[in-house]
């Protein structure tokens, strides 16, 4: 397994991950009550822009009254264009009485997680490139 934090002032986020052979399996928790909030499964592709390099297409499933869809879906894509794999994020955090200052930085600390992890699979022993060839 391996982890990736966040390291804001607060509201900060734990990303385990798991390789699946050449795929991504990624749980992002944080707060009080972390939990199975919104599940995300990219795929990356060529980019539709011009010299665009890779994207991702996006499937996600996202649990009755949580919201926690947006971060799994923005990460799943970070993940799967950059490393050029399949990518499924699982993500469920919760922290009483958040507002909109908590809720911000729990938004920051989440945009900082995909180099975080990918910084974290590349320390460990060269597994952050390209999917291997089947």
């Amino acid at each position: 397994m391996i982890e990736a934090c966040s390291n804001g002032p607060s509201h900060n986020l734990r990303a385990r991950c798991l390789l699946a052979g050449p795929d991504l399996v990624v749980v992002v928790d944080g707060g009080d009550s972390p939990h199975v909030g919104a599940v995300a499964m990219a795929s990356p592709r060529p980019s539709l822009r011009p010299g665009g390099g890779t994207s991702a297409d996006v499937s996600v499933l996202c649990r009755a009254g949580h919201k926690e869809d947006d971060l799994a879906r923005q990460l799943a894509k970070a993940l799967a264009a950059a490393l050029d794999r399949q990518v499924v994020v699982c993500a469920g955090m919760h922290w009483d009485g958040l507002d909109q200052v908590g809720l911000a930085l729990v938004m920051q600390n989440a945009a900082a997680l995909p180099a975080l992890i990918v910084a974290a699979l590349a320390a460990h022993a060269g597994t952050a490139g390209p999917a291997p060839e089947a």
